[in-house]
């Protein structure tokens, strides 16, 4: 098989000689599949694998798998983990085309033909070399017979998603259920708030793991359980956003908080004072860390949980948001040999992301990086990352006090909050470190300002600093709903863009579609400025800390606002004028 699927790669993919050959000895060698070596080398993508072995196999290839044809019923019978394990969902024949192999130009189109013919189950894979799953598959289906088509993981793993999503009950239904069977619920939460085991049918539970499963696929980064007078709310932040997720009734509060601090390993009996807790959750392929939040209120405890996917990949440097430009100018500053760099913004603006995808460009095994964080959110590998613990007195400042014993080139510390950690971090700056750490300011201008507040001298300042850059995340707008328009005037000056200009180009409005949960936008990207330390901006902090004179010597020198930025994505059909004058209001 192996030298049949070589001779059609080699047609279909224009592959090398050479490159077949370290691929064909890697397997004599130590085993494998030809196909995923080829794709893990990145000689082949997995959809020109997947091509081949359709001609190999004489079996159908569909890039897109239909979502009418979905099954929904299979999912009391077999259990999810067993078909992302192989890779394998089956689909309803009756809805689908099955004739010939379908070849690369029309596999998309063929794929949602209705057939007359057509019965039985549809099962998708994406290996057909090993069959032995297809026939686990049919016989818990109870089938005799079946079509196979071929689809790339991705597609099936959407598939299978989709078709466990139909069968498990809304938060509304839970929530409805448990309204009708009130007293029978209540001493079945009695037996069993205290379980942790995930498949228990108590309604709560159930309802607490549909919550946090619901906002992960929402790509919510928090979830709020916010009590009332007469009712409670339950709300997930996607994109900084708040969104309405539940308002279940008021008698079930109780339940559902209690529920959340057990499985945070909270003192449930605690209700008087603020506790911290954390867990770990899988759902599906993903581990997620969540970072769990009580305070006491007027009506009972508020709840924050903050989501935290693990399974995530770091931010690649050249995918933040930074203009070219402003990107050279990153990666210049980022290998200085010494001096301090600092990120300033509000809470939530992704200065920590930032500054992980900094270490992440320059980590190498001739630099010593250490980092001191609160929390570390990211395990990064070739460097050491420290946990900051009040509890034995561990603070930013002891920590680092420590770390510059430990020889290190670059040193990361989470946040400067006091005069101490400041005063610390400084000082590594001047003796051959290269320190990145945050600030908690409106922009970069301000963090000069707020280190003088802090007690900082500022010729220690206009020594150490060698750049200060602020940021915020803005919503990115969904390719697939977003329209072009004219904006009204009003919304043009507001923003500085003139009218000749707005015309243009395109400038894009937020719609809303299924793929975007109807908001009109999918992820986040940031805006920043950039102020670099020179002669004349030494000198003046030097003279004054004044931020607004900085500030005006800094546009001098051309740089270019968060404002200033924000336009640009406008421009570039990234985001809206509304969502740029939102996190650049002043």
């Amino acid at each position: 098989m192996t030298a049949s699927l070589s001779h059609i790669l080699k047609q279909q993919s224009q592959i090398s000689d050479t490159d077949l050959e370290e691929a064909l000895r890697i397997v004599s060698e130590k085993g494998g599949d030809l196909g995923n070596i080829l794709i893990q080398r990145k000689i082949i993508t997995e959809t020109q694998l997947l091509h081949a072995l359709s001609r190999q196999y004489d079996i159908p290839f569909w890039s897109k798998l239909p979502l009418a044809a979905i099954g929904k019923d299979f999912s009391q019978q077999v259990p999810s983990q067993f078909l992302k394990k192989h890779h394998i969902v089956p689909l309803e024949s009756r809805q689908l085309n099955l004739m010939d192999p379908v070849s690369p130009e029309s596999q998309a189109d063929s794929a949602t033909d209705i057939a007359s013919g057509a019965n039985g189950i549809t099962i998708a894979i994406n290996d057909p070399g090993n069959f032995q799953p297809m026939d686990d598959l049919a016989r818990l289906m109870g089938i005799d017979s079946y079509h196979v088509v071929l689809a790339t993981r991705e597609e099936i793993v959407a598939a299978i998603n989709l078709s466990y999503d139909y069968s498990q009950d809304s938060a509304e239904q839970l929530v409805q259920d448990m309204e009708e069977n009130g007293s029978m619920i209540i001493s079945a939460i009695e037996d069993t708030a205290d379980l942790l085991d995930d498949t228990s049918e108590a309604p709560i539970i159930k309802l607490v793991n549909h919550i946090i499963s619901q906002s992960i696929k929402a790509r919510a980064s928090d979830i709020h359980v916010e009590p009332y007078q007469g009712s409670f709310k339950v709300r997930y932040r996607v994109d900084g956003i708040l969104y309405d997720l539940l308002t279940p009734p008021k008698w079930i509060q109780a339940a559902l908080i209690s529920r959340i601090k057990v499985m945070a390993k909270m003192n449930i009996a605690e209700k008087r004072l603020p506790q911290d807790g954390r867990m770990d959750l899988k759902i599906g392929n993903q581990e997620i860390d969540v970072r769990v939040s009580t305070i006491p209120t007027s009506f009972g405890e508020r709840v924050v949980m903050r989501l935290l996917n693990k399974t995530s990949s770091l931010i690649d440097l050249t995918d933040l948001g930074l203009d070219r430009e402003m990107l050279a100018r990153v990666k210049e500053l980022v290998t200085s040999p010494n001096g301090m760099i600092l990120m300033t913004g509000p809470t939530g603006s992704g200065k920590t992301t930032t500054l992980y995808a900094v270490l992440s460009s320059i980590n190498s095994p001739d630099i010593n990086i250490i980092t001191i964080e609160d929390p570390i959110e990211y395990q990064i590998d070739g460097i050491s990352q420290i946990q900051v613990n009040p509890k034995i007195d561990l603070t930013f400042a002891r920590g680092l006090r420590s770390i510059v014993r430990q020889d290190p080139d670059v040193v990361l510390v989470g946040e400067i909050r006091d005069y101490e950690t400041a005063e610390i971090a400084i000082q590594s700056a001047l003796t051959g470190h290269l320190v990145f750490s945050t600030l908690h300011t409106n922009d970069s201008a301000g963090a000069i300002t707020r280190l003088v507040d802090i007690g900082i001298e500022p010729f220690l300042i206009s020594s150490s600093v060698i750049a200060v850059a602020a940021q915020r995340l803005i919503r990115v707008l969904c390719d697939k709903c977003k329209k072009p328009h004219q904006p009204d005037e009003s919304l043009l000056a507001a923003i500085g863009i003139s009218t000749q200009r707005s015309r243009e180009v395109d400038i894009y409005r937020a719609v809303g579609c299924e793929s975007c949960f109807h908001t009109g936008y999918k992820g986040r990207i940031g805006i920043f400025e950039l102020m670099r330390m020179n002669h004349d901006l030494k000198s003046l902090i030097l003279k004054s800390h004044d931020a607004n004179r900085i500030l005006a010597e800094s546009r001098k020198l051309k740089m270019v606002t968060l404002r200033e930025d924000g336009i640009h994505k406008v421009l570039g059909g990234v985001t809206t004028i509304e969502e740029v004058l939102r996190v650049t209001q002043k």
